[in-house]
């Protein structure tokens, strides 16, 4: 018996040894979101007082355009994921305003104090949003989650929306795809509570290998940014809070909306399949579609050039 108990207490002692080497290599402090302001705002950088949050986003173009076109990323990102499109849109007309902003739970932005996530929380700050810079009508384009937000709004306040763009967007349930190790480990009960305290940089490299097709395109900068992001005050609690309560919702609205839209989607994306752009298309009347080959899950990253084109085309006719 004492035997047990001297190996069972070395057993305990092991795993305890284990876990401090472990939060001691692989744990991370939070950063304030002074720090991650000073690295990731720039001049164009402003800060909304909103529903309890400051609000980071960006104004940029021509101030004397009526319709602006509004920019929603997708989970675990940030505006910084549209920087290349908008520097290429803006070059390519004086007369486009391109508004974008870091949604709650993510980026600058960070947590809100009621923390909840669900769809209906994220288009009543899109409204809130679009309100305060006194934004009657827009165009309005997402990805991933901005997609899902992006429709949602639309059936929501259709009087709203001139045009919409879809890019790889939510709306459909889940089927086979591969998914990332992140969303994998975020969406397993137990292990997601370590995420809190342990989020290594190889595991935000591990999921943008997922997100992205082309992965010579995985800078260490875009790395670093996306795990600062995560690492902001408040973001992994709230992410993790978004995975725990997820709460399917139903498509059948998609099939209400009128507006002119363009779905997008590149044909190597592993955590929305392709398979869901025919399902917009079939779903929204008279919708036009374009496929990227070898693009991944964020085409505005990947192939921007090609993206601002299918843009410019479909908001200019």
């Amino acid at each position: 018996m004492n035997k047990i108990k001297r190996i069972l207490g070395y057993s305990l002692i092991s795993i305890l040894v284990l876990l401090v080497l472990v939060f001691t290599v692989y744990g991370q402090r939070d950063i304030s979101v002074e720090k991650i302001k000073a690295k990731y705002g720039n001049a164009a950088s402003k800060y909304m007082p909103l529903m309890g949050m400051q609000v980071h986003y960006r104004d940029e173009g021509n101030p004397s355009d009526s319709i602006p076109l509004v920019l929603i990323h997708g989970t675990s990102s940030s505006l910084h994921t549209w920087d290349s499109l908008v520097s290429i849109m803006l070059a390519n007309s004086n007369k486009r305003r391109i508004i974008r902003f870091d949604l709650p739970a993510f980026g600058i932005t960070g947590p809100n104090p009621e923390s909840y996530y669900a769809g209906d929380y994220y288009v009543r700050f899109l409204d809130s949003f679009l309100n305060a810079m006194h934004i009657n009508k827009c165009a309005l384009a997402g990805n991933s989650l901005g997609g899902a937000i992006a429709w949602q709004y639309t059936v929501a306040h259709p009087e709203k929306i001139a045009k919409l763009i879809l890019i790889d967007a939510g709306g459909y349930p889940i089927k086979n795809e591969k998914g990332s190790l992140g969303f994998k480990l975020a969406s397993t009960p137990v292990i997601n509570n370590l995420l809190l305290v342990i989020t290594p940089k190889f595991l935000v490299r591990k999921s943008l290998e997922t997100v992205f097709y082309d992965n010579s395109l995985i800078s260490d900068a875009i790395v670093t940014r996306y795990h600062e992001m995560l690492l902001r005050e408040g973001n992994r609690a709230a992410t993790l809070s978004i995975f725990k309560n997820r709460i399917a919702s139903s498509s059948e609205p998609i099939k209400t909306i009128k507006q002119p839209t363009l779905i997008l989607w590149g044909e190597q994306d592993h955590l929305i399949a392709v398979e869901n752009a025919y399902l917009f298309q079939k779903d929204i009347k008279g919708s036009v579609l374009a496929i990227y080959k070898n693009i991944g899950h964020t085409p505005m990253e990947e192939a921007p050039k090609m993206v601002a084109a299918s843009m410019e085309s479909f908001l200019n006719n």
